[in-house]
């Protein structure tokens, strides 16, 4: 390919959405060398520190989330919206590129929406069994939908694309041997180990 593409990727606010967006950026790097990335992000969230060490270049709106706990502080939810829309559609303007992913997170919502509005296609990746708010939001838009299970519920049946989650490149070469990894880590090699993930996690051998 001669043209050099250019990509646009935003998720964010938690890992969950973060890194699954920079290992689709960084497979599609390995397969096009020359290729140009620009995430978009939270001002505040964790997207603005883990992008960049990742290597990517990245631009904050000013977007947050809706506080359940909390609905007085929602008031100017709706100004902050208008206002990263129009960031968003500032920073794609400049930018152009070729077309955009979004992982989920509530600042993937003003990116691709602004991104479908100027006629770029627009994808998700979303990692979890049920959809997303934002994401199944954006799916009437999207090309296609990439899930992580064959069947999620929220997204068009036409448009969903069982792949699995994207897994950056340095989890898996950095993995080693089970009874290698047991003995590392302390635990007995003849036993069970379970790898719960969710808020918390933990590790436990079983009988």
């Amino acid at each position: 390919m001669n043209k050099k593409l250019k990509i646009l990727l935003s998720g964010g606010g938690t890992g969950g959405h973060i890194f699954p967006a920079i290992a689709i950026a960084d497979e599609i790097k390995k397969r096009f060398p020359n290729a140009e990335f620009l995430f978009i992000g939270a001002n505040g969230k964790m997207e603005m520190e883990k992008v960049p060490q990742a290597g990517y270049n990245i631009e904050g709106i000013d977007i947050a989330g809706i506080d359940r706990g909390n609905m007085l502080s929602n008031l100017g939810l709706p100004f902050k919206i208008l206002k990263s829309l129009s960031k968003s559609k500032r920073i794609i303007k400049a930018f152009s590129p070729d077309f955009a992913v979004g992982t989920g997170g509530f600042a993937s919502g003003p990116a691709l929406y602004e991104a479908s509005k100027l006629g770029i296609p627009i994808f998700i990746q979303e990692q979890n069994a049920h959809a997303g708010v934002t994401n199944k939001i954006l799916s009437k838009k999207a090309q296609a939908v990439f899930t992580a299970y064959p069947k999620v519920e929220g997204f068009p049946a036409e448009k969903i694309k069982f792949l699995g989650n994207p897994i950056r490149s340095t989890i898996i070469s950095g993995m080693q041997e089970t009874a290698q990894a047991k003995e590392k880590m302390g635990l007995d090699k003849d036993k069970l180990t379970i790898l719960s993930v969710g808020g918390f996690f933990r590790f436990k051998n079983i009988k």
